[in-house]
């Protein structure tokens, strides 16, 4: 097996040239070639991921979020992006980043939150023109039932483990169709509005953002890492279904750089 072949396995699904202009997915540190017989994945490569990897002697390393994500004129020991490429290099393991090419995936990111959620009759929230039904942001969906706000964001709270949701002012209306996108969704947020979505979910809303809604939808932000935290889940199947004999684990590293305070009452 090489680095080449699992990386082809997972743009079956998320084509590279279905990255964001801005993006640097694909093989980040490494040889397409060399041979690869382990891999560990996670959404974010710090240095304890590569330590994570040397001790379970894991020759690739596969996340979500690119470790190089803008040039680096030097490698010293100044930054942790630097010292991780260090620590790849010297110990010889290749990495991969599967990012917005993945967020624009129907089987992407934004589908599995989704499918968590419960959510049923799935699409693409904002369609790619040339390939509507494959590429896009975000996902649309609906409950068999409609829910209390309450209820939903409890629902939420719950998939995603989290201790606390930001949300706008409750609507008063029962929540079906849901928006969602896993990550930095706020430039969807119209499209959210326009396709009748009684909340949209996402994460890294500003403080102005929580205004726009004016009662006419939720708005709820569930964090960045916890709305995007089961790509981990999904690259791990995806490889395993078409590698089954390749050893591919999810980083029990956890990356998340927010941490919370929940004062007792």
């Amino acid at each position: 097996m090489t680095v080449k072949d699992i990386l082809n396995c997972i743009t079956e699904i998320a084509p590279l040239q279905w990255q964001e202009s801005y993006d640097n997915a694909g093989l980040q540190v490494g040889d397409l070639n060399a041979e690869t017989r382990k891999a560990l994945i996670c959404l974010d490569i710090t240095e304890k991921v590569v330590d994570e990897a040397v001790t379970k002697h894991c020759d690739l390393i596969i996340s979500h979020h690119p470790l190089i994500f803008r040039g680096l004129k030097h490698l010293t020991p100044e930054t942790y992006i630097e010292r991780a490429v260090m620590k790849a290099i010297k110990h010889d393991i290749a990495m991969i980043s599967m990012h917005t090419n993945l967020d624009n995936s129907f089987q992407g990111v934004s589908r599995i939150l989704a499918e968590k959620l419960g959510l049923k009759n799935l699409h693409i929230l904002q369609p790619l023109t040339s390939e509507p039904d494959l590429c896009g942001a975000g996902m649309v969906g609906e409950f068999e039932i409609a829910m209390e706000e309450i209820d939903f964001l409890s629902l939420v709270a719950d998939a995603i483990g989290t201790p606390c949701l930001r949300h706008s002012a409750l609507t008063g209306k029962k929540i079906q169709k849901v928006a969602l996108c896993g990550g930095s969704g706020v430039p969807f947020m119209a499209d959210a509005m326009r396709c009748g979505a009684d909340a949209y979910l996402t994460a890294d809303i500003k403080y102005h953002d929580f205004f726009v809604p004016e009662g006419n939808i939720l708005l709820v932000d569930g964090g960045h890492f916890e709305t995007e935290q089961f790509t981990k889940e999904l690259l791990c199947k995806l490889i395993r279904k078409k590698f089954p004999t390749f050893a591919a684990e999810i980083a029990e590293t956890k990356t998340n750089s927010v941490h919370y305070f929940v004062k007792n009452k």
